[in-house]
């Protein structure tokens, strides 16, 4: 396939669980098609399960996490982990105006503005260098009203029920 012929934007943000799970789901198709496709993982270790999944069923598609190990509170970021984002941008960057890329997912990327990290002036910008042919595809919980007016596409996942209610805590396999 010699890729897409107009690239979009899309959103998948909200509060409930299967933002980055659609987003892998997309890449996985985009792979069966030919598509070249790369996933930035924001505030994220190798150590995820779509990460190991990925290199086994789809190893063509180029998995980069940019993240340490623990979790970040608003307001306490640490100096790399602003390091962190701006190198997946830049990366990010790098691969989309390189060619290198027909679909680029940002996975949590969301997150990363909520915390802090980047700026929303930051991935506007970004996201306005795209390549007409290039699809991006932005995780993460609390999109920004920017960013939300600028994509084409816009999935909220709206929480309904869900497991943590009853006291069950994130499981290996199905949470991450």
């Amino acid at each position: 396939m010699a890729g897409l012929e107009q690239g979009l934007v899309q959103v998948y943000t909200g509060e409930a669980k299967g933002k980055s799970t659609a987003a892998f789901g997309l890449a996985l198709r985009a792979c069966g098609h030919g598509l070249k496709v790369l996933i930035v993982q924001f505030m994220k270790t190798p150590d995820y399960g779509e990460h190991r999944a990925l290199q086994r069923l789809a190893p063509e598609v180029e998995v980069k996490t940019f993240g340490r190990k623990g979790f970040i509170h608003r307001g306490g970021a640490r100096p790399e982990d602003y390091e962190q984002a701006r190198a997946a941008l830049s990366f990010a960057r790098e691969a989309m105006l390189g060619g290198r890329v027909d679909i680029l997912i940002l996975d949590e990327i969301n997150n990363a503005l909520y915390f802090g990290l980047l700026t929303e002036e930051e991935v506007l910008a970004f996201l306005a260098e795209r390549p007409p042919q290039v699809e991006v595809i932005l995780t993460g919980r609390n999109a920004p009203a920017g960013i939300i007016e600028v994509a084409d596409l816009v999935t909220e996942m709206r929480q309904v029920k869900h497991p943590y209610e009853k006291g069950i805590k994130a499981r290996k396999g199905i949470e991450y």
